[in-house]
C-alpha cells in the first residue's frame, strides 16, 4: 500500500472521529440552546465531518488502481485532503463564534477566492484520480 492510500484511509478515519467529537459539541449546544438546536454551521461541520469521511475512502480504493506515480497521487489526493480539512475546521469555528448566518451574504477572501481555490482543487485532484481509475480498468492501461 502506497503512502497516498495510506494518508486517505487515515484521513477517512480522523474525519470520522471528527464527526463523532463534533457530534459531542453539537449535542452541548443543543441542550444549552433555549431552542434546542445548535449553531448552524456546527450542525454542518458534524454532517461535513462525515460525508468527507466516506470520500476519503473512495479516493483511497480509487487510488489503488491508479496507474500514476505516487507523487502524482499524493498532489492529487492532497490537494483534495487540505481543502476537505480546511473547510471543516471553517465550518467548525464558525459554528463556535455561534455565526449562524450565510457566510456568503458578504464577499471576502473566503466567500470567493478560497471558494475557487477549494473548487480547483479539489476538482482537479478527483478528476485525475478517476481518471487514473478509468486508464486501468477500462481502458487496459497500466
Amino acid at each position: 500500500m502506497n503512502l497516498a492510500i495510506k494518508i486517505s484511509l487515515l484521513s477517512s478515519g480522523l474525519f470520522l472521529l471528527a464527526g463523532m467529537l463534533v457530534g459531542i459539541v453539537k449535542h452541548r449546544r443543543m441542550l444549552k440552546s433555549a431552542d434546542h438546536m445548535a449553531p448552524a454551521y456546527i450542525d454542518i461541520a458534524h454532517r461535513a465531518a462525515f460525508l468527507y469521511s466516506f470520500a476519503m475512502l473512495v479516493i483511497a480504493k480509487l487510488l489503488e488502481y491508479s496507474p500514476y506515480s505516487e507523487g502524482v497521487q499524493l498532489v492529487a489526493m492532497g490537494s483534495i485532503l487540505v481543502f476537505l480539512s480546511i473547510t471543516i475546521v471553517g465550518y467548525f469555528v464558525t459554528g463556535m463564534m455561534n455565526k449562524t448566518d450565510n457566510l456568503f451574504r458578504h464577499r471576502d477572501f473566503r466567500t470567493t477566492w478560497y471558494v475557487y481555490m477549494l473548487t480547483v482543487g479539489e476538482i482537479t485532484g478527483l478528476a485525475i484520480i478517476v481518471w487514473g481509475f478509468i486508464s486501468t480498468q477500462f481502458l487496459g492501461q497500466s
